[in-house]
């Protein structure tokens, strides 16, 4: 069924898109639900957005070769696209006090060109600080390429847009709302790329606001990664940003300032692979289930919206049946969206009965998007496991097949695991008849989360 515009729209937490109940004691919520309700089954019958024809993956994956067979390799490469490519070095970087100064420090380090897209991009230090250096860079010869949601930054200062603009930064909104194309408010760009002189990129869950600042273990905080990759997977993801700018500008981005050439200087092979409505929209779902059904020994999910569809619980179920440990980490008591939260807890039962271990991490709001297979196999990027992320939003994913790496990213998720907490399946079957009834109501708008 083809994607639709609804109340229900979320991808991060701009309030304007992401609904938010504050408390489940309040008894005006049922009233709330039922506009909802109306509201979005208007909206299904009249607006179609992002179907486009394109065909949806219903049938099972059936477990044909391990992460570790060769084939799983070349099958990733040829569903989803790019090549798998040897030779790249990846860093990861925890919360906002690593991920900010080393995405500005490369910034400020541009010779030739910066790319920079970003669902997320709010008022505040953070926000003043990129700017800058994005000004300060343009101002001395750099070609500096901006492309930012037009939703999702909608509380970004104006004198940020402004002053980059009479810095000569080239700068696009993606997908501002026209009276005439409503089509496209459901569609936006939730990638977050930044590329400096086309050999060195930046991916992950991370927007541009002080609300990721800190150390991921603090309320107010928001608890996240992100990536940094060299080598020759990086001409990926400028082509990835080049996707986009193309969409909205287009000017087609190319030479040696974008796209040098790239020699192996790392043990990592890598992928980096774009997702949009239309154009491959079910290629970063494919990629999840493929992972999942290629799966012999361990999956680990970091998921900051989990809300699997039919299909995904039915292959995380046949994989615990063949004795895959599965482990996942999702938001708790922090939340930005109780109404994402309440649709996650609406899909529990089948996987808790199968064997799948689900913890509610408890300092500050999760926004982890991490799928470790295997201790070998490692997916990082802006994608969350939920419908809007695989069939409405355009994403992009870095796919890295390094033991080692695996292993440094098993240890960062046994650390967040050590602050969560176990759900049982003794406690969610006793939750609040409230409780229930409320994740039974907004699941059944899953489709849009």
């Amino acid at each position: 069924m083809p994607s639709v515009v609804s109340v229900i729209v979320t991808a991060e937490s701009a309030p304007s898109q992401r609904a938010t109940i504050k408390t489940r004691k309040d008894r005006g919520l049922w009233r709330a639900l039922l506009v909802v309700g109306f509201a979005s089954s208007v909206l299904v019958s009249c607006i179609s957005i992002s179907g486009h024809g394109e065909k949806e993956i219903r049938y099972e994956m059936t477990h044909r070769f391990s992460v570790e067979d060769p084939q799983f390799l070349r099958s990733m490469g040829q569903l989803l696209g790019p090549a798998i490519l040897p030779g790249n070095r990846v860093t990861a970087f925890q919360n906002g006090n690593q991920i900010f100064p080393a995405m500005l420090e490369a910034i400020k380090g541009a010779r030739e060109s910066v790319t920079f897209e970003t669902y997320i991009y709010w008022s505040g230090d953070i926000g003043q600080q990129f700017s800058d250096a994005l000004c300060e860079r343009a101002q001395a010869g750099v070609k500096v390429h901006v492309l930012l949601d037009w939703l999702g930054t909608d509380k970004i200062d104006a004198k940020f847009l402004a002053a980059m603009k009479a810095a000569g930064v080239e700068l696009e909104r993606y997908h501002p709302l026209h009276w005439f194309d409503w089509s496209r408010i459901n569609n936006r760009t939730h990638r977050k790329l930044l590329v400096v002189d086309g050999r060195v990129g930046f991916t992950g869950g991370v927007g541009i606001a002080d609300a990721w600042e800190g150390n991921g273990t603090v309320k107010d905080h928001w608890r996240d990664s992100h990536y940094k990759i060299e080598g020759p997977a990086v001409a990926q993801m400028q082509a990835a940003f080049g996707d986009n700018w193309i969409k909205t500008h287009a000017k087609v981005l190319f030479g040696h300032a974008y796209f040098p050439e790239l020699t192996q200087i790392g043990r990592s092979r890598a992928q980096v692979f774009k997702s949009s409505p239309g154009e491959g929209s079910e290629s970063v779902r494919l990629m999840y289930l493929l992972s999942i059904a290629s799966a012999t020994k361990s999956i680990r999910l970091q998921a900051s919206y989990f809300v699997p569809d039919d299909l995904a619980i039915d292959t995380l179920i046949t994989a615990c049946k063949r004795g895959v440990k599965i482990e996942i980490i999702v938001p708790g008591p922090q939340t930005d969206s109780e109404i994402v939260q309440g649709a996650s807890r609406s899909r529990w039962p089948a996987l808790l009965d199968a064997g799948v271990l689900i913890y509610e991490f408890q300092p500050a709001l999760y926004h982890l998007k991490v799928l470790i297979v295997d201790d070998v196999w490692v997916s990082v990027g802006s994608t969350n496991f939920d419908n809007r992320s695989f069939r409405l939003n355009d994403e992009v994913n870095l796919n890295i097949y390094d033991a080692p790496f695996a292993a440094e990213q098993t240890a960062v998720f046994d650390s967040d695991k050590n602050l969560s907490r176990l759900i049982s399946r003794e406690d969610f079957k006793h939750r609040s008849v409230l409780g229930k009834a409320f994740d039974s109501v907004v699941g059944l708008f899953r489709q849009q989360l």
